[in-house]
């Protein structure tokens, strides 16, 4: 599903929700954190949290955004976070909420998290709403796609099903040609707006349980399921022929990459050994000339 779809239920929910990036600023708040704090979107996204907004403070009286703030602990280390704090409504009254802090990842760094905050006693609904926020992490930020995180977590239960059930699934690495040279031709901006198209592009030519992530800069995984060497072989060269025919046309002249695959079914044995497999068959690919699929 879209990250907008999901936007789309944040901005609605009645629990607070904001999002920051690595350096605090706050780039996300929702319809329920203007309820309970009585702050609007405008006046607080672009602020840093730690310009005391919330002035949160735990039971002891102790300010937080200056020191031992549990949002900045995740930022630092990954870890989530659940605890109460009192935070400083616009009218100055101070509220009671339960908060929970979640960091969000790209290409395995830090690049924010996510704060939850609830008045309600009973949090059913927000771990709920937790969950999904879970999922948007999970999803790359420039493409849509989903991330290296949500790949190897997919994969690590593919795997187990795969032992259990002998449900039978290919994995492909995917890597755009010369695409260091494209963008120094370029720009990085074109460089992110390839990488926008070659994701709508993946997008429409997947079945419904079949996906296709980005591992990191360039290079992107496909998952599909359920096929042996043909019917593989021929989604992934339907996909490798999407893409040659794909361009930019908004530049004159139209702007086009291609893309090299290296592809293997997952065997009996795990993720690091299949990535191998299909990493080896990736470099056959482009020693061959790339823009060509290579299945072993």
């Amino acid at each position: 599903m879209s990250k907008d779809f999901y936007k789309n239920i944040l901005e609605n929910i009645k629990d607070g929700v904001y999002f920051v990036d690595k350096e605090r600023k706050i780039t996300f708040w929702n319809k329920g954190a203007e309820a309970i704090t009585g702050f609007k979107a405008n006046e607080v996204t672009g602020c840093h949290c730690y310009n005391n907004i919330l002035n949160h403070m735990d039971k002891d009286g102790i300010y937080l955004c200056k020191n031992g703030c549990p949002l900045h602990k995740t930022l630092e280390d990954g870890q989530e976070r659940e605890t109460v704090v009192y935070l400083d409504h616009k009218e100055g009254q101070r509220i009671k909420t339960h908060v929970h802090v979640v960091p969000i990842y790209e290409d395995e760094e830090i690049i924010g998290a996510v704060e939850t905050f609830s008045t309600d006693e009973d949090k059913t609904q927000l771990i709920q709403h937790l969950d999904e926020l879970k999922e948007l992490a999970y999803y790359d930020q420039l493409t849509g796609l989903p991330n290296r995180r949500y790949l190897d977590n997919r994969l690590d239960h593919l795997i187990e099903e795969n032992r259990v059930n002998k449900i039978s699934f290919g994995v492909a690495i995917m890597d755009v040609d010369f695409f260091k040279k494209f963008n120094d031709n370029y720009g990085h901006d074109v460089g992110d707006e390839v990488l926008v198209m070659l994701a709508k592009v993946f997008k429409g030519a997947l079945r419904g349980h079949d996906f296709i992530g980005r591992w990191g800069g360039e290079e992107f995984v496909a998952v599909i399921k359920d096929v042996n060497d043909e019917n593989f072989y021929t989604a992934l060269e339907r996909i490798r022929l999407l893409v040659e025919r794909s361009s930019l046309r908004q530049y004159d002249p139209p702007l086009k990459v291609t893309i090299s695959i290296g592809a293997t079914l997952a065997g009996d044995d795990d993720i690091d050994s299949i990535f191998k497999r299909a990493d080896k068959l990736l470099y056959t690919s482009k020693e061959n000339g790339r823009n060509r699929v290579t299945i072993g």
